[in-house]
């Protein structure tokens, strides 16, 4: 499978943003999808999560102001961001759990700056 990331950017705080992941190749019998961001000197967290059966979860950090969806028979996923704080600003990676693996996208830069 390959994961291919869109979106992101340079924000001012209290603004919004939406990344997009499309999922393409061979994908059989998905798991889960999520969203996960890395900011400089601290380790890759997640973000929000989204399971086969809908079911989402979110990191503390983020609830209320991020939503997870996922649409085009699940295979396009997307991360809808509102009410950016200055702390969100990271790499953020798609992640696709299936039962041949786990794959992730090249990562997309968001950035929360005045």
């Amino acid at each position: 499978a390959q994961l291919v990331q869109s979106g992101g950017g340079l924000v001012q705080p209290g603004g919004s943003l939406r990344l997009s992941c499309a999922a393409s190749g061979s994908i059989l019998s998905i798991n889960s999808m999520g969203w996960y961001r890395q900011a400089p000197g601290k380790e890759r967290e997640l973000v929000a999560r989204i399971t086969s059966g809908g079911d989402s979860v979110y990191g503390d950090s983020v609830k209320g102001r991020f939503t997870i969806s996922r649409v085009n028979a699940g295979n396009t996923l997307y991360l809808q961001m509102n009410s950016l704080k200055p702390e969100d600003t990271a790499v953020y990676y798609c992640r696709l759990r299936s039962d041949t693996g786990v794959y992730w996208g090249q990562g997309t830069q968001v950035a929360v700056s005045s």
